[in-house]
């Protein structure tokens, strides 16, 4: 379970609030939709999810052990990838991969994962080329790739469809419904709501660092559509 405890963030030179007590728990299994127009807070909570910002108030817990405690330990247990994959651009895919592969202590088992990935993907002929030839999807790609060779307990994605072409679309919701099923727990923000309202079983809307709408799908859409919901939020 991961577990977001009255959660802010101010950062130093605007001395505003990105993120004001937040509060969320995902459950192992749930695919958490993260919905919300820019600049509510969505990226800013997941780097905080992940480590990579500080925080000044609250809690993230991740199977009961504080990220801010022990964030190596949380870290072995899940995997994050951005909205515009930052890699290192002189090595070749499956080198980057690999080298992933290294951090988090996958075995010989990681051969088989990384070809069937690369191969449902379609770039299983272009690992060995450098990342600088890769299209931006292709980046996605590996960094996909290399999220899910080493079987996170949580997955964490930022904007994960925006780059990739239809079918890759299709086989990362199929991926992210198996590794639920395997109890795994997705956490993903989009902008893409008809996706959101098909893949999620839970979603939480944040406006301007808070959460002001949370919980299952069934409960915070209605009978209405996500869609409308959330015209509805942000018209008031």
């Amino acid at each position: 379970m991961l577990e977001l405890k009255a959660v802010s963030k101010t950062y130093k030179k605007s001395k505003a609030k990105a993120i004001d007590s937040i509060n969320l728990k995902i459950e192992d299994g749930d695919i958490y939709g993260f919905i919300g127009p820019n600049g509510a807070g969505k990226s800013t909570t997941i780097k905080c999810i992940t480590g990579i910002h500080t925080f000044e108030e609250g809690e993230i817990l991740l199977d009961g052990v504080s990220i801010k405690e022990n964030p190596i330990q949380c870290k072995q247990k899940m995997a994050y990838v951005p909205d515009n994959p930052d890699v290192y651009e002189n090595l070749s895919g499956i080198s980057y991969i690999n080298f992933i592969c290294d951090i988090y202590g996958v075995g010989e088992e990681r051969n088989s994962l990384i070809h069937q990935y690369a191969d449902l993907f379609g770039i299983k002929d272009r690992l060995s080329d450098h990342i600088k030839n890769y299209s931006h999807g292709m980046k996605q790609k590996i960094v996909l790739i290399a999220a899910l060779v080493h079987k996170p307990k949580l997955l964490v994605l930022d904007e994960p469809f925006v780059g990739l072409d239809p079918k890759a679309s299709f086989d990362l919701k199929e991926i992210m419904k198996s590794l639920c099923s395997q109890g795994t727990m997705i956490f993903f923000s989009s902008h893409v709501l008809e996706v959101v309202e098909k893949l999620c079983n839970k979603i939480a809307i944040i406006k301007d660092g808070k959460i002001i709408a949370s919980g299952d799908l069934e409960s915070v859409r209605g009978d209405s559509s996500l869609e409308n919901v959330f015209l509805e939020l942000f018209h008031e």
